[in-house]
C-alpha cells in the first residue's frame, strides 16, 4: 500500500495546526470531526470537499480507555480547540461527528455527545475509531489496528467492508505505567520520557511485553479471518520500533502512514454528513 498521497494529505492537515488556509464561507459546509481521546483531543475541520482548513489538538486526561473520566475538564477542552478553530475559519462550528472505540456501551457515547454539546456543537452522526480510519486509509483488505492511549481497536477489513469491530483496554496508557514502575517516577514524568525521541531504544526495550501483548490481543481479534495486513494507526504507534515489534509477533505483514495520531480524527472529519454514520 502506497501511503505517498495519504502522508501528504496529512501534512496539510499538519499545518493547519499553524495557520489557516483560507477563512470559511458564510452557508458553506463544513465536515468537522470530534476525537476523544485517553491523551490528546482533537479537532479537524475539513472543506465539503474534503481540503483540511482547521486542525486544533491538546493535551487531556478528562479520558481513560475511552471513557470520560473528567466530564468538566473534557467540555473546557473541547469549548477551547473548538473557539480556537472557530476564530481562524471565521465561522461558527455548530455540529460534528464523533468516535468511539468498537463496542463501546451506549452511556459512555452518550456522555461524549454531551461533551460535545455542552461546548456548542450537536453531534449528528458517529462511527467507531478503527473504521473511521479507514475512511482515509481505503484498506480494501486486512485489518485497520488503531492503537491509541487507552484502548487497542481492530476493524477487520474484506472487499472494502467491515466485516468486523472489536476493542481491548491496552494501550499508551499502559506502556507508560510500565516506565514509570521501572524508573520509579511518577506518571507525569514517565509520560514525558516515553515521548523525548532521545529515550527511543530503552522506551522499546521495557514497553516491548506490552506491545507484545497488544500482538496477541491481534491475533485473537483476526482469529478465523484471513487477515494478510496490518495498518497501524492511533498515537502510541508514533513510538518508533512498534511496528517492527508487532509484525515479529504476529507473523503479519505492517504497514505504517507517517503520522498515525492524525489518521483516526481525519476520518472522523471525513465521516461526517455520510448517511451511513448519521444518528
Amino acid at each position: 500500500m502506497d501511503f505517498s498521497g495519504i502522508n501528504q494529505y496529512v501534512t496539510e492537515v499538519e499545518r493547519c495546526m499553524r495557520t489557516t488556509p483560507r477563512r470559511a464561507s458564510e452557508g458553506e459546509k463544513l465536515k468537522v470531526g470530534l476525537d476523544l481521546g485517553t491523551c490528546f483531543t482533537v479537532i479537524v475541520v475539513l472543506d465539503e470537499n474534503g481540503r483540511p482548513l482547521a486542525c486544533e489538538m491538546e493535551s487531556s486526561n478528562a479520558l481513560k480507555d475511552g471513557v470520560v473520566v473528567d466530564y468538566h475538564a473534557a467540555c473546557e477542552t473541547v469549548k477551547r480547540l473548538k473557539a480556537s478553530a472557530e476564530e481562524k475559519l471565521g465561522r461558527e462550528l455548530a455540529e460534528c461527528t464523533i468516535a468511539m472505540p468498537p463496542g463501546t456501551e451506549q452511556t459512555d457515547s452518550r456522555t461524549h455527545r454531551y461533551v460535545a454539546q455542552a461546548a456548542g456543537m450537536e453531534v449528528t452522526g458517529i462511527i467507531d475509531e478503527p473504521t473511521a480510519a479507514n475512511l482515509l486509509l481505503g484498506l480494501k483488505d486486512g485489518a485497520v489496528v488503531d492503537i491509541g492511549g487507552g484502548t487497542t481497536g481492530i476493524s477487520v477489513i474484506e472487499n472494502g467492508r467491515v466485516v468486523f469491530v472489536a476493542d481491548q483496554p491496552t494501550g499508551g496508557t499502559h506502556l507508560t505505567l510500565v516506565i514509570a514502575g521501572n524508573r520509579h517516577i511518577r506518571f507525569e514524568e514517565a509520560e514525558a520520557y516515553k515521548l523525548d525521541p532521545a529515550n527511543r531504544s530503552e522506551v522499546l526495550h521495557l514497553t516491548t511485553p506490552v506491545i507484545e501483548k497488544m500482538g496477541q490481543i491481534i491475533l485473537d481479534e483476526v482469529k478465523g479471518y484471513d487477515v494478510k495486513t496490518l495498518c497501524l494507526v492511533g498515537g502510541t504507534c508514533c513510538l518508533e520500533g512498534l511496528d517492527k515489534v508487532i509484525e515479529r509477533y504476529t507473523g503479519i505483514a505492517v504497514m505504517q502512514p507517517g503520522n498515525p495520531l492524525l489518521i483516526t480524527p481525519v476520518g472522523i472529519a471525513l465521516a461526517h454528513g455520510n448517511p451511513a454514520y448519521a444518528l
